[in-house]
């Protein structure tokens, strides 16, 4: 693989709980799968703070409130706290108990037996713990194709590897918060599909004529002509076309199974490549993964129907595509259209989102935006349904975790709760306040879950699951309170693990079980 520029992180200096510095080394091989090409690798590191295209504030146009949404992980930001318990503040990675008592499970509020643990927050500037360094990169996957991605942790040669999949419209830029905190400890990627993000094309794939190009009023469009660049021939940007791109880019670039997580589109996607590439695949998390996508049928499973439909999102785009397209581009590509969206999405108001505002926006004005939207609608839906991949994932014995924002408008709990019936053993983490983006929102919460679950699946089982103190937590389920500072203030979120067990009628034993206990201590 030849490197043509790459500017890695420096060796990182880590603080463990216990104060002391640990330095990790770089001096260490990877290991190399099989069916590695010659690929183009260019990679340039970037700051810590994203450059603004001047739409810093969506107050002017539909949200309201919108605060800083980054935190802090220092452990000095919690002096003062009342009662923090410092003997587990000191031994314990996996959480942090409140009130002064010195096991996660003998901490409860006195009326409904909610148990507080304190969680570290975010990398935070102000404190000289900017995070780990993020390195932008692109990938000649195929002759004008080339994907960018973002990476940071190389230094953590012995970690697991994680690699993060975005949602629909957004890119790498999305995970900016797992990028520099949860690369302190592991090696992490995340990519931008083909046809999104910063993974445009350089080149347009169906160029119009000089006489079109006068003729029309959106001559900046690529993707409009009537004749298709050799390179694009049969290029359509489904679900097909990321599955096969995520896996080449496992083997090519990250040249081991990884820990692999999806975000809406994403998680379809990471689900989809499990079921096709087990032997890639560690595990996969779902965060708030749609359950379907795309609209016309897929060639191979339904020739016959799909032969019905007289384009599927392959270049050049017919006549009355491209007016559908222009039509459609306007108002979705709008400003004040992408805030609506935003707000829709997050269920905190305060959460601060011009970052990734002005990256969706810098994407919007890509001239191969347009068409490559109007490819993704029409193209064809994927060779397995999600319960399909679901399915073959159980039977490969891919782990699965599932955490869903309890708030999400879109992808309502209802959709994760389908998964864990058909995956009873999964863990499953419901997030409350949290929308359709929890990583982005809540990614303190996040972070912290996907780390313990992590350690839960490399340890073999010796380490326990986030929030399961009680063993019947992992067949009833439990409720805990996750507290951490974020800009000097504490926040706190609620998360509910759902059990093997679950069910209308073990969540009223459950609550049964809770009330006699609090009648129980309360009469001490």
């Amino acid at each position: 693989m030849e490197i043509l520029s790459c500017h890695s992180a420096p060796c990182c200096k880590l603080v463990n709980l216990r104060g002391t510095s640990v330095h990790k080394s770089s001096g260490s091989s990877q290991a190399k799968l099989p069916g590695s090409r010659n690929n183009r690798i260019l990679c340039a590191r970037i700051g810590s703070k994203l450059g603004s295209s001047g739409y810093s504030n969506l107050d002017d146009f539909c949200t309201k409130n919108l605060g800083r949404h980054e935190g802090s992980r220092s452990l000095t930001a919690f002096k003062g706290s009342a009662n923090v318990n410092s003997k587990a503040l000191s031994e314990s990675y996996n959480g942090y108990v409140i009130d002064g008592k010195e096991g996660v499970g003998d901490i409860s509020e006195r009326g409904d037996l909610i148990t507080q643990i304190l969680i570290p927050g975010l990398p935070d500037d102000s404190n000289d713990d900017s995070g780990a360094q993020i390195s932008s990169c692109f990938w000649e996957w195929k002759p004008k194709l080339s994907v960018h991605y973002e990476k940071s942790g190389c230094e953590n040669v012995n970690s697991p590897p994680v690699l993060f999949l975005p949602g629909f419209g957004v890119g790498s830029f999305h995970y900016e918060k797992q990028l520099k905190d949860l690369g302190r400890d592991y090696r992490v990627w995340a990519v931008d599909f083909l046809g999104q993000g910063m993974s445009l094309p350089f080149e347009d794939p169906a160029p119009q004529s000089k006489e079109e190009l006068d003729s029309e009023r959106n001559d900046f469009s690529w993707g409009f002509g009537d004749e298709t660049e050799p390179w694009a021939n049969e290029l359509v940007y489904s679900i097909d076309l990321w599955r096969d791109q995520v896996r080449y880019f496992i083997e090519q670039v990250i040249g081991e199974p990884v820990y692999i997580v999806g975000n809406s589109l994403g998680g379809f996607v990471a689900l989809y490549f499990a079921a096709c590439n087990p032997q890639l695949v560690k595990g996969v998390t779902l965060l708030n993964a749609t359950p379907f996508w795309g609209f016309l049928p897929n060639p191979s499973r339904s020739p016959s129907l799909a032969r019905i439909f007289p384009w599927a999102g392959t270049f050049p785009l017919p006549a009355f595509v491209r007016k559908l397209t222009e039509f459609v581009w306007q108002k979705i590509s709008d400003p004040r259209s992408i805030g609506e969206v935003l707000k829709q999405v997050y269920a905190d108001h305060s959460t601060k989102v011009d970052k990734v505002f002005s990256r969706i926006l810098e994407t919007t004005q890509h001239p191969a935006a347009a068409a490559s939207f109007a490819s993704i609608m029409f193209a064809p839906q994927g060779q397995l349904s999600f319960s399909e991949a679901l399915s073959r994932c159980q039977m490969s014995n891919v782990p699965v975790c599932l955490m869903y924002g309890k708030e999400d408008p879109w992808v309502k709990p209802v959709w994760g709760l389908q998964v864990k019936r058909q995956l009873l053993e999964a863990p499953y983490y419901e997030i409350s306040p949290a929308g359709h983006c929890p990583h982005d929102e809540v990614p303190e919460v996040v972070n912290y879950l996907l780390r313990g679950w992590i350690g839960n699946l490399e340890s073999k089982g010796s380490v326990t699951l986030p929030l399961l103190d009680d063993p019947e937590n992992i067949q009833y389920g439990t409720t805990k309170d996750l507290e951490f500072v974020r800009e000097g203030s504490k926040k706190s979120v609620r998360v509910h693990f759902y059990g093997s067990r679950f069910s209308l009628w073990n969540r009223i034993r459950s609550y049964v079980k809770s009330r006699f206990e609090a009648l129980e201590i309360n009469s001490r």
